[in-house]
C-alpha cells in the first residue's frame, strides 16, 4: 500500500511539472507594416489571448544579438512601433515575439520577414487642392511627411487631369514648386485630378490620390 501511495504521489508530481513546461501558442503573422518610414510590426495572437501579455525584441540582419523593444515589453496590444530603432534605411532588420502568461508559461518566439525601410516602406498619397481662376485649374499638392523628403530628393509628382469623356492627360510637377496651373481647358466643363507620389531612382510611387473635381469657368 505504501509503494502504491509513493507512486501515485511522484506520477503526481510529475503531471504537476508537465503542465507547467507546456508551451503557450506562439502569435502569428507577425510582419512589418510600414507608411512613410513608420515602422510598426503587428501580429496575431492567439486564440484565447485576453490575459496574454507580448514581448517584442529586433534586431540587425547578421548581428546575432536580439535586443528589447522599448515600451513593448509585457504589453497586450498587438502590435509595436519600430520607427526609432529601424530608422536606418541601408539596414534589413527582423523582428519576433512571444507570449507569456503569468505566471510561467510562454510560447516559443514567432519570427518577422525581413524588412527594409527603404524598399518596404508604402508611400502615402498625396493630397490635392485646387481652385479655379480665369486662366485655368490651379493645382497645389501637399507633400508627402517629412521623413519622405528627407529620405527621397528626387521626389516628384503626377498630376492626372480627367475631362468628361474620360480621356486622361498626364502633367509632371517638381516636388519643390508651389502649383501648377492647368491652361487651354474648355470653358464650363467638368474635369477630375489626382496626383500620385513618384520616387525615380527606386522606381516606386504612392497610390493615386483619391479623385477631386472640379467646373472650370
Amino acid at each position: 500500500m505504501t509503494d502504491l501511495l509513493l507512486r501515485a504521489v511522484l506520477l503526481g508530481n510529475l503531471g504537476v511539472c508537465v503542465t507547467a513546461q507546456v508551451m503557450l501558442a506562439l502569435p502569428t503573422q507577425v510582419r512589418f507594416d510600414s507608411v512613410d518610414y513608420k515602422n510598426v510590426v503587428h501580429w496575431t495572437p492567439p486564440a484565447n489571448s485576453s490575459s496574454l501579455q507580448f514581448y517584442v525584441q529586433w534586431k540587425i540582419y547578421g548581428e546575432p544579438q536580439w535586443l528589447n523593444v522599448s515600451g513593448c515589453q509585457g504589453i497586450q496590444r498587438p502590435h509595436c512601433d519600430l520607427s526609432v530603432v529601424t530608422s536606418d534605411p541601408r539596414e534589413w532588420y527582423y523582428a519576433r515575439v512571444h507570449a507569456s502568461s503569468l505566471p510561467s508559461s510562454k510560447s516559443a518566439w514567432a519570427l518577422s520577414p525581413r524588412f527594409s525601410p527603404r524598399w518596404d516602406t508604402k508611400i502615402s498619397s498625396p493630397i490635392l487642392k485646387l481652385n479655379r481662376t480665369e486662366q485655368g485649374i490651379v493645382v497645389r499638392v501637399k507633400p508627402p511627411k517629412l521623413m519622405v523628403r528627407k529620405m527621397h530628393r528626387s521626389l516628384h509628382y503626377e498630376i492626372y487631369l480627367i475631362d468628361s469623356s474620360g480621356q486622361e492627360e498626364v502633367h509632371k510637377m517638381d516636388c519643390c514648386s508651389k502649383k501648377l496651373i492647368l491652361k487651354k481647358l474648355k470653358h464650363k466643363e467638368n474635369y477630375c485630378l489626382q496626383a500620385q507620389t513618384m520616387i525615380p531612382l527606386q522606381a516606386k510611387s504612392s497610390a493615386r490620390s483619391p479623385v477631386k473635381c472640379v467646373t472650370t469657368l
